[in-house]
């Protein structure tokens, strides 16, 4: 008996030796942003840091008769030449005579950063039509629109969204963003609680619609997600999970597709904090946080705020700090500056008689990057296989800083002529460069093959990565 069981764990070590190594990860010449440790093998004396973005302009006051201090939800994306942007009109207090209390206005940009509110004529409030509000009835406290890129889209139904209605959520087409049609009063979704923003969008990498609603798991605000291969019929939602991540009240998700990598979804939920008050009578704070999945249901969630409530005493309120759905590409205030990434965040709200939305940037690519000191620092890629000829950094470092690269067989031993001592130090602050080594910046007869690369950072930040 003792030698069967030791012949079985003579038999068990020796496949854990000869087992084949993981199949290495195709990358093709996709941009891959460093926001997670999906590449990453071993890392010395670096660190994945996530990058606060910077508070710019309000970008508009919800100061009309209609709207008020609790207008919120938002979603932002540009659609051509034209940003557009929805949300909800609403105020607390002393109601608003004219019309009904909360109702969805449109509002819509140039540039992302300066805001009109159009005169649509659509509905009617205090008697004129001369206002923005494309919404009144059902789905009007948490309309969600998007612009569909289902290639088998029909034309009259390029725009869709989801909203509340009697017993979960209902759907909405648009030919044009403006003018909703309700495909039918019965929900949708039916299994959750719809009371916060609701996101659906085509998924082009996976070929379908997706969709992230509220939910609450053991008394906790969490989030689930569902499918459909046509906007009617959904799978039944599955709770999200976040390995290593703390159980937290989330009030919203505003995730999306990031649009250079969309196979990376991106989520800025609203963190909430119940028991927690300042100066305020109403419990509860809030701030922004950043997390990202490969594949729609396992997220990587930061512990950190990306956006903290600040020195602003309004946003230490209740329900303040709410980002928008949707990242959009904006100018920079700086000449001669790459553009760069915009989202919003509300403030003011429960506060006076309207609340804002608040205009923050971070770098292309830029929420996260691997970072070293000046010391210096290191990580190693688990094995890829990539296409193309050269590689692409967008990175960042001081004047003293640096960042070389080595490109390594799967086995991590350095390929002649792309050794480390081969690459000449990396340094600058660019979207885009092309790495080069002594015998030049072609990597192609490497092409398809397992390699490894290995990253040597000086005071320096990696946002992202990618071969062409």
């Amino acid at each position: 008996m003792k030698s069967r069981l030791l012949l079985a764990c003579v038999l068990t070590c020796l496949a854990c030796v000869v087992a084949p190594a993981a199949e290495p990860i195709a990358i093709g010449s996709r941009l891959e942003p460093l926001v997670d440790d999906f590449l990453i093998d071993t890392m010395s004396s670096a660190r994945l840091v996530l990058n606060r973005p910077t508070p710019r302009e309000v970008a508009i006051v919800h100061d009309a008769p209609w709207e008020g201090c609790t207008c919120c939800y938002h979603t932002v994306f540009q659609d051509g030449d034209i940003y557009r942007m929805y949300y909800r009109g609403c105020h607390h207090g002393t109601p608003r005579k004219g019309g009904p209390q909360q109702k969805y206005c449109y509002a819509e940009s140039r540039d992302g950063i300066h805001w009109t509110k159009p005169k649509l004529g659509l509905f009617e409030w205090a008697g004129s039509k001369e206002n923005n509000i494309i919404l009144v009835g059902l789905g009007e406290h948490n309309f969600a629109p998007f612009k569909d890129s289902n290639p088998a889209c029909k034309p009259d139904e390029k725009y869709k969204a989801l909203g509340s209605g009697k017993g979960g959520l209902v759907a909405f087409t648009s030919p044009d963003g403006i003018h909703w049609k309700l495909t039918s009063d019965k929900p949708v979704i039916t299994k959750g609680a719809f009371d916060s923003q609701n996101q659906a969008f085509w998924d082009d990498t996976r070929g379908c619609y997706v969709e992230f609603h509220r939910g609450f798991k053991d008394g906790v605000r969490d989030i689930m997600t569902c499918t459909s291969t046509d906007f009617s019929k959904w799978t039944d939602p599955v709770w999200l999970e976040y390995p290593g991540a703390p159980k937290e009240h989330l009030y919203t998700n505003q995730i999306t597709p990031y649009y250079r990598a969309p196979h990376i979804l991106m989520g800025f939920p609203k963190r909430f904090m119940p028991k927690r008050r300042t100066w305020d009578t109403r419990p509860g704070l809030s701030d922004g946080v950043f997390m990202t999945s490969r594949d729609g249901h396992a997220f990587h969630r930061w512990g950190e705020a990306l956006i903290r409530p600040g020195l602003q005493k309004e946003r230490w309120v209740n329900r303040n700090n709410m980002a928008a759905r949707g990242i959009v590409v904006t100018k920079s205030s700086i000449a001669g500056t790459p553009d760069e990434l915009s989202i919003y965040s509300t403030e003011g709200y429960y506060q006076g008689e309207d609340c804002k939305l608040r205009r923050y940037t971070v770098r292309i690519d830029g929420f996260v990057s691997v970072q070293a000191p000046l010391a210096g620092g290191q990580f190693v890629t688990k094995p890829i296989t990539f296409e193309g000829k050269e590689l692409l950094l967008n990175f960042s470092t001081s004047a003293a800083g640096s960042i070389r690269v080595e490109v390594q067989g799967a086995d991590g031993k350095p390929i002649k002529g792309f050794a480390l001592a081969d690459c000449a130090d990396i340094f600058g602050d660019t979207i885009q460069r092309v790495v080069t080594w002594k015998g030049g910046s072609d990597v192609g007869k490497l092409a398809g093959k397992p390699v490894r690369l290995r990253f040597e950072l000086k005071d320096a930040d990696l946002y992202s990565i990618r071969f062409r």
